[in-house]
């Protein structure tokens, strides 16, 4: 359960991370960057949401293998 915490840290941080980044380093007006700052959230929205699917069938396939292994004692 470490692990699955210390990642969501690090996605969460890492997003907030490439926001601020891109608000300072981006030379655009308020619209362009708000603009710009929407499709960068929506990205990364939708890379937590695979990197959340792919740990769950991760975790449920341990989950079952563990159970298999229960059933064998």
């Amino acid at each position: 359960m470490g692990a699955t915490v210390k990642f969501v840290k690090g996605l969460i941080g890492g997003a907030v991370a490439g926001a601020l980044m891109v608000m300072l380093l981006t030379p655009k007006s308020g619209h362009g960057r708000r603009q710009s700052l929407q499709r960068r959230i929506q990205a990364i929205r939708e890379e937590a949401q695979r990197a959340a699917e792919a740990q769950r069938a991760a975790l449920e396939a341990e989950l079952a293998r563990l159970r298999g292994l229960d059933d064998r004692v």
